[in-house]
């Protein structure tokens, strides 16, 4: 298998491709990988293996992506009013 897990992370964040799009290609060779080697190699495992990891950043991602409550939204346009005061005790 020509393409690793590290590969495809440095081809995403450097921004030359998408998440999505580096899941598409991973998919992709992990076919190819087992078409050649054999459903039951490890090459094949470990391939879907990258793409198992890839598509859980992406739900990570996704979960931290959460939108804003109303009082955050209200905060963040009025850090002064009394609802947003944080105090340190």
């Amino acid at each position: 298998m020509t393409t690793s897990l590290e590969v495809l992370q440095a081809a995403v964040n450097s921004g030359k491709t998408t998440l999505q799009e580096a899941i598409l290609e991973a998919i992709v060779e992990a076919r190819q990988t087992c078409e050649v080697d054999g459903d039951n190699s490890a090459g094949c495992a470990v391939a879907w293996d990258i793409v198992e990891e890839l598509q859980a950043e992406k739900a990570h991602q996704k979960q931290s992506k959460q939108r804003k409550t109303a009082l955050e939204s209200y905060c963040d346009t009025h850090p002064e009013a009394i609802e947003c005061l944080i105090y340190d005790v």
